[in-house]
């Protein structure tokens, strides 16, 4: 059951990018250590399609420049008629001229572990090409106060 509240966990926590929240050399608190062995690894990959969060801004830049530019041409309600002209195509050219959203592919690691008092957890988590895992590499399961847990190898 503790096994299957932590994959749960670990799941849940998932939908964003599996990047750790902490950065090289900086101090993150530690909840507690369990100490074990790898059963089983499996190489993961996650795809996620990201939308560009700029892409509003693009269309209203094109928007905006096509307006000046019809501005620039007739007079009276003619002028009216081409700076709303020009803001339309301006806008449909920007909207047309990016891809609104990207896939973005993420490589995981799911560990099957054996902690040393006999329970059994899975973990999934980024994959780090620094950080090898191997059946029967012995490892510390770190339970950070943030509620998240990594794997690391017992050195």
């Amino acid at each position: 059951m503790k096994s299957l509240l932590v994959c749960i966990m670990l799941f849940m926590g998932y939908s964003s990018p599996a990047l750790a929240d902490y950065q090289r050399n900086e101090a993150v608190p530690v909840d507690k250590v369990l100490f074990g062995k790898v059963r089983s690894i499996r190489q993961i990959t996650q795809s996620e399609l990201i939308e560009d969060r700029n892409h509003g801004w693009e269309v209203f830049g094109g928007a905006l420049i096509g307006g000046t530019i019809g501005n620039q041409f007739g007079s009276g309600s003619g002028r009216v008629l081409t700076t709303i002209l020009g803001a339309m195509l301006g806008g449909s050219l920007a909207d047309e001229g990016k891809q609104k959203q990207q896939q973005v592919t993420l490589q995981l690691v799911e560990l099957i572990v054996a902690i040393d008092d006999g329970s059994e957890f899975m973990v999934v988590q980024d994959f780090d090409p620094n950080m090898v895992f191997h059946a029967k590499d012995k490892i510390r399961m770190i339970y950070l106060a943030d509620g998240s847990v990594r794997i690391d190898k017992q050195m």
